[in-house]
């Protein structure tokens, strides 16, 4: 901005969008004083640089404005976890299958894990059996991320969000 510029010709852009051409930065910094604006380096690496004649306060405030509006508008995906056991009885696995599908119109991605304690280990099939009907019952909603797999004591399976069409 104004004397932090250091490149000898430049192309101005007045601040209605119309182009003035390239000229020596003596000139560009003097029709910028003539109008009390200030004269911004918008595209530094272009040959020869781009500087637009403009109130530098009230560009930093209509930028700010608007990467406010966009952080605004994101959403950040969480991870919700689901934790159950191998024997888990038909009517606590409805409740666990009610809020993994919560968790999924709202627009979070969740993690079921199935804990094997003891000499369960030895029935992993049964952990895979479960998670997959758990992936079956929710597969309306639900995307299966990252298939069912035995980590240590725990097997995981990662469910994501169906996108919607507009």
């Amino acid at each position: 901005m104004n004397d932090g510029i250091r490149a000898r010709e430049v192309r101005v852009i007045d601040e209605d969008g119309s182009q003035l051409g390239i000229m020596s930065l003596r000139d560009a910094r003097r029709i910028a004083e003539e109008k009390n604006l200030d004269l911004v380096n918008v595209a530094p690496t272009a040959k020869p640089p781009v500087c637009r004649v403009m109130d530098y306060g009230k560009f930093k405030y209509e930028q700010s404005k608007k990467e406010k509006e966009a952080r605004k508008n994101q959403r950040v995906i969480e991870l919700k976890e689901i934790r159950m056991t191998p024997n888990i009885d038909e009517h606590d696995f409805q409740v666990k299958l009610k809020n993994v599908v919560k968790f999924l119109s709202e627009g979070d991605k969740v993690k079921i894990t199935v804990r094997f304690r003891g000499r369960e280990i030895t029935h992993a099939s049964i952990g895979q059996q479960l998670l997959t009907k758990m992936a079956q019952a929710a597969g309306d909603q639900a995307v299966v991320e990252r298939m069912p797999r035995l980590e240590g004591r725990h097997m995981i399976m990662i469910l994501a969000p169906k996108q919607q069409s507009v």
